[in-house]
């Protein structure tokens, strides 16, 4: 396995991860956190909550493997910068969406 493989594979391993975290978020039936180490504020419909929690890591999965493909270039040294302002971006985006839509819609 090349190396430009191997990078992609464990990128796309922490992706899938995410979107594991989103499936599970849409399992449970406690609120599930956004936020590392604190605890989910009370929510008004809990279902509903869990899927648009889920639905946005599912995403945020998705589209960290997509960012993911210029590491599968022969040469990533200028494409990897693409693949890294690419997920902080996405990770930006993602808080804005939690904080203006989703918690701002369930919170009790």
């Amino acid at each position: 396995m090349t190396e430009e493989a191997l990078a992609f594979v464990i990128w796309s391993v922490i992706a899938v991860l995410l979107i594991i975290m989103g499936i599970a978020a849409l399992c449970s039936k406690k609120p599930v956190g956004f936020w590392s180490n604190a605890r989910p504020f009370e929510v008004t419909d809990v279902k509903k909550y869990n899927a648009a929690v889920g639905k946005l890591f599912i995403v945020f999965g998705i589209v960290s493997i997509l960012l993911g493909l210029p590491l599968l270039a022969e040469e990533t040294t200028a494409f990897i910068i693409i693949s890294i302002l690419g997920v902080m971006a996405e990770a930006i985006i993602a808080m804005v969406v939690y904080v203006t839509v989703i918690e701002k819609k369930y919170r009790r």
